[in-house]
C-alpha cells in the first residue's frame, strides 16, 4: 500500500523540487521520485524505519534517501509521510501533527 502524504510534507517535495530544479529540473522529479519510492517501501514494512531519536515515540520512524530524512507515522492501517527534511535541519515538533 502506498504512504499518504500529509500537507506538510508534500509542502517539503514541493520546496524540494523547486530547489534542485533551479539548477537541474530532470534531476529534480528524478529525485522526488526517488523520495516517494522510498516513503512507499517504509508503507510496505513501516516497523523497519528506525524510531526519531528526538521524538523517541515507537509510532514515529523514518528512513534516509542520502542526507533526506522521511519521517513518517505508523498507524493501523496506514503511514503517513509527515515531513522530509534535510539531515542538518532541525525537526520541529509541528511539523509531527
Amino acid at each position: 500500500m502506498p504512504a499518504e502524504w500529509s500537507p506538510e510534507a508534500l509542502a517539503d517535495l514541493e520546496d524540494i523540487c523547486a530547489y534542485i530544479a533551479r539548477d537541474d529540473p530532470k534531476a529534480a522529479e528524478a529525485w522526488i521520485d526517488k523520495l516517494i519510492s522510498k516513503a512507499d517501501r517504509a508503507s510496505a514494512h513501516p516497523r523497519a524505519g528506525r524510531v526519531v531519536p528526538e521524538i523517541e515515540d515507537p509510532d514515529i520512524r523514518e528512513v534516509f534517501l542520502k542526507s533526506y530524512r522521511v519521517i513518517y507515522r505508523v498507524e493501523p492501517e496506514r503511514v503517513i509521510v509527515l515531513t522530509v527534511l534535510e539531515g542538518h535541519r532541525r525537526l520541529r515538533s509541528s511539523r509531527l501533527r
